[in-house]
């Protein structure tokens, strides 16, 4: 009886060990799902990023197990362009898209975006919140974030808050001219707000689809513009230990382009600087409490196993740096984005990689890791050889433009511990040249410095072969 007992538990035992390696094989083959979040004017003001003081417990349990890119750079620091730019994987210039106003899917109605081509082979797409900045509704008008072709479910918060979303202690800054550029500790919690109720749809969406191949994009609005957060975000910073920066006095003088300078930012005082960035701060920490919905829904359905995530933000921003309080610069802050991602096996040697990246390669390296067939020749690379060992640095530069109407264009490039800007075609606005990693604001140009002169014309001569109609 007990030799028959002993011979019964191996049996049980190998038919076990058998689906359990079955299970797993069948776990390989299925295809990795794709959660990318996107998070709206989100400059590395982070603790995983070293920021002092900022309160981001569930980004930074992700930066603990996904890898985190100290250097990924956008390529037009403003919302549409940026976004336009990495869902196809080419360049603003490339595209024609430089400004707020023209809709991707209008200019490119057959243009495959990045959800669209993992759409386009089987998996269930959603979107939720603001993954395009400009889309078209479904009679083909110009509207906030839809885009039919790339989602099978598309909801936006936009409009649909109650009126206590917008009731607290709050005000304008500054002399009030600057509409946007307003706080409110709001009443009603999280899930009034558009980032809330984001927040909840995209849970429900992992609850209702996880069992299928999936591509789901979620659009965080906070901390961009109006600084709206529940009271509670606000309290986790008190007023007087917000400290806010200031230029130093040796400063190089600021070259006439670098700033938009259509914002009458020089009303600010002391105190409209401190509410500003207590507000962005506690705008932060409200986002990252709703990404820690959508992590907890992961968990709880078994997710991490089998599924790609990104974190990341649109583009760079100042926090008052030069005196501005916005996007629209080539200065480091104003292009350099957060970029956490999450390969499921693969395990780097460090978890944060100084590799310089642009977000247009993003698209090239999600369908890679899918195995998918690019749709299109895209300007970006697949970041593989970087998800797989983390310490490899591959040496590729990143590049970003902006629009400046006298000189038409600003063009930079990063690459090593150096980035320089070239205003205008033929430089007749000059140029900039800073190191990045000992002044990552840019307080100090060197491109005059006949020290630096070999590193100029290096970087200048990447400049040239990127953009066409450089000399």
């Amino acid at each position: 009886m007990k030799t028959r007992t002993v011979i019964e538990n191996l049996k049980k035992s190998l038919i076990a060990t058998v689906l359990c390696v079955a299970t797993q094989a069948m776990a390989a083959e299925k295809p990795l799902n794709v959660l990318l979040i996107v998070i709206d004017d989100l400059r590395p003001e982070l603790a995983s990023y070293k920021a002092e003081g900022l309160i981001t417990p569930n980004i930074d349990r992700f930066a603990e197990m996904g890898i985190q890119f100290e250097s990924a750079y956008c390529q037009y620091p403003v919302c549409n362009p940026s976004r336009s730019s990495f869902v196809t994987g080419l360049r603003p210039e490339e595209l024609g898209i430089l400004d707020n106003s023209i809709s991707l899917r209008q200019k490119y109605p057959d243009m495959v975006t990045l959800p669209q081509a993992f759409r386009n082979n089987g998996y269930y797409t959603a979107g939720i919140g603001k993954l395009f900045h400009v889309g078209l509704d479904d009679h083909g008008k110009k509207n906030f974030f839809q885009d039919n072709e790339s989602f099978d479910y598309f909801f936006s918060a936009r409009g649909k808050t109650p009126k206590i979303a917008d009731k607290g202690e709050g005000r304008r800054l500054g002399d009030g001219t600057v509409g946007w550029a307003r706080w409110l500790a709001a009443e009603g919690g999280d899930d009034v707000q558009m980032d809330g109720m984001n927040a909840i749809q995209a849970v429900r969406q992992l609850e209702k689809n996880h069992d299928k191949p999936f591509f789901i994009s979620v659009g965080f609005h906070k901390p961009h513009d109006p600084f709206i957060a529940p009271k509670e975000y606000f309290d986790l910073y008190p007023y007087d230990e917000v400290e806010v920066p200031h230029d130093p006095k040796d400063r190089t003088a600021l070259n006439e382009y670098s700033l938009p300078g259509n914002y009458n930012f020089p009303t600010f005082d002391e105190d409209d600087r401190k509410q500003f960035k207590r507000a962005y701060m506690a705008c932060t920490s409200f986002t990252d409490a709703q990404i820690g919905k959508v992590f907890a829904a992961m968990d709880r359905l078994e997710l991490w196993d089998n599924t790609i995530v990104v974190l990341m933000g649109d583009h760079g921003y100042h926090l008052g740096e030069h005196g501005w309080w916005n996007k629209v610069t080539l200065f480091d802050i104003g292009a350099r984005v957060p970029l956490i991602i999450r390969i499921p096996g693969e395990d780097g040697k460090s978890r944060v990689t100084d590799s310089v990246v642009e977000l247009i390669d993003l698209y090239p390296t999600l369908i890679d890791y899918a195995g998918l067939d690019a749709p299109h020749e895209m300007s970006g690379k697949s970041l593989r050889p970087v998800l797989t060992d983390p310490s490899f640095d591959w040496g590729e530069p990143a590049f970003t433009v902006v629009n400046r109407p006298k000189v038409k264009h600003g063009y930079t490039v990063r690459q090593g511990d150096w980035r320089l800007v070239q205003w205008g075609a033929d430089a007749q606005g000059g140029f900039e040249l800073h190191n990045v990693v000992k002044d990552r604001e840019g307080f100090y140009n060197l491109a005059d410095n006949p020290e630096y002169a070999v590193i100029k014309k290096r970087l200048h001569a990447l400049l040239k072969e990127n953009y066409d109609d450089l000399n």
